[in-house]
């Protein structure tokens, strides 16, 4: 295997930012993006090893709705190695200790790999806003992005939180309609299966109406989701007007229980309380593989180092259910896994704050600011869970995200499968919703017919 790249960032740099970790970067440095740098950060060329290539960006194509992402040229390429028991320490160096875990543990376990493609692009108004943010964009603590429009934030991330919001507030379209589909798989491959509809309208990254972020006034999306199944559960909403901030300038979420017939605010949609309908095998901050706030954790921008990682995932996404199901873990058949640079973050839970997960190590795309996987350890430094997202391109609106996302229950032997939409719908793009639809009042009309 390659070489284990060391941190991008040299002491010097280091030490020039330490004072302002949260400032944006002086203007000789963001002159790089578009040159040695693509325009959103990430390092134009290929590695010392060759194993991570050059970008390339694809073109858009295809259509806002109906389509699932594929890419007949780089779903046809063949696997180049599979990492096993026997194997992994030769691939050490670039493997998240949550697949070092699985590896050793399941002696069924493997890690089929496949040449390496760098095809995520982004609109043309992305660029020229990230490269505006670069000189202008900054971080109040680790909630409170302000002076930011539109782009990426943080192309040239200094510290640990920047890097994160990246991952948040990234271009996803104007809106979308998507299914999520949702399975609890126990140590013997047996599986419960739940259903959601998402509403998602984007503020901040919006095309036409682009919402900037300012210290205190942080609206950066809507989002509404509905229970379809089981039965129990359905019909339950939850309703989040999401905004940078803590406290009373971050998130507002409501709950919808159809038991009761009324919305209600809800301020446990937050952190380590459970997802509703997940049986507790998802938290509300690991949605999307981490959101909500920061402030719990102290954010520690480790460096970039090349690893392999779940990347290309267009099959897995439109695999059927039953296909992806197996004991202890997913049926790594389907997997694809490639060599990429990514961005290391580890957050600290501060002394003074509580969370189930006492240390978490993030592992995020250079080329998409995607998170890809998560090591989440205990209050004793065990590794309690690992979370795993399927990272693939979507050229239709040049993006790119993560479907399926798993989390490894280690303390349980069971698995938890989101974000699944082969047997549902494709996302769609060209949905609009109409003014007032994400209020807590317009829920409460449209559950009451």
């Amino acid at each position: 295997m390659g070489k284990h790249l060391s941190r991008i960032a040299g002491t010097a740099v280091l030490l020039l930012f330490a004072h302002a970790a949260q400032a944006s970067v002086p203007a000789d440095q963001a002159a790089k993006l578009g040159k040695e740098l693509t325009p959103i950060g990430a390092e134009k060329g290929a590695s010392a090893d060759g194993l991570v290539p050059a970008w390339t960006p694809a073109q858009q194509h295809g259509k806002l709705s109906g389509e699932y992402a594929s890419s007949p040229e780089i779903e046809g390429d063949k696997p180049i190695a599979t990492i096993t028991a026997a194997n992994m320490d030769k691939y050490a160096a670039q493997l998240s200790e949550g697949h070092k875990y699985l590896l050793k543990t399941f002696p069924d376990y493997k890690m089929v790999m496949y040449p390496s493609h760098r095809t995520v692009a982004w609109p043309d108004f992305i660029y020229k806003a990230t490269a505006v943010n670069a000189v202008n964009c900054t971080l109040s603590g680790t909630d409170d992005p302000d002076n930011c429009k539109q782009g990426f934030p943080y192309p040239i991330p200094t510290d640990g939180a920047q890097v994160i919001w990246n991952h948040r507030v990234k271009w996803r379209g104007n809106s979308v309609q998507r299914n999520n589909d949702e399975m609890i798989v126990d140590q013997n491959g047996h599986s419960q299966l739940a259903q959601l509809v998402e509403d998602v309208q984007f503020l901040y990254a919006n095309e036409k109406n682009p919402v900037p972020m300012v210290k205190g006034k942080g609206l950066f999306l809507y989002y509404l989701s509905r229970i379809i199944a089981p039965a129990r559960t359905a019909g339950t909403m939850i309703l989040v007007n999401e905004s940078g901030g803590t406290g009373a300038t971050g998130r507002a979420a409501w709950l919808y229980a159809p038991a009761l017939k009324r919305i209600r605010r809800a301020p446990a949609v937050c952190c380590d309380n459970p997802y509703e309908g997940t049986d507790g095998q998802e938290f509300y901050d690991q949605v999307d593989m981490f959101n909500g706030v920061l402030e719990r954790y102290t954010w520690k921008l480790v460096g970039k180092k090349e690893m392999v990682i779940p990347y290309d995932n267009f099959k897995i996404a439109r695999a059927k259910y039953d296909t992806l199901v197996s004991p202890n873990h997913l049926n790594q058949d389907l997997p694809r896994y490639e060599t990429h640079r990514v961005w290391v973050v580890e957050a600290t839970l501060r002394p003074d704050q509580r969370h189930t997960y006492a240390k978490r190590v993030f592992y995020v795309d250079e080329d998409s600011w995607d998170i890809v996987m998560v090591d989440c350890y205990d209050a004793h430094g065990g590794l309690f869970n690992f979370q795993e997202g399927m990272s693939a391109p979507q050229y239709n609106v040049l993006t790119a995200f993560t479907v399926p996302e798993i989390i490894y229950h280690f303390d349980s032997g069971r698995y938890f499968i989101t974000a699944l939409q082969a047997q549902g719908h494709p996302n769609d793009y060209s949905v609009q919703y109409p003014d007032g639809y994400f209020t807590d009042n317009a829920v409460q009309q449209r559950a009451s017919k």
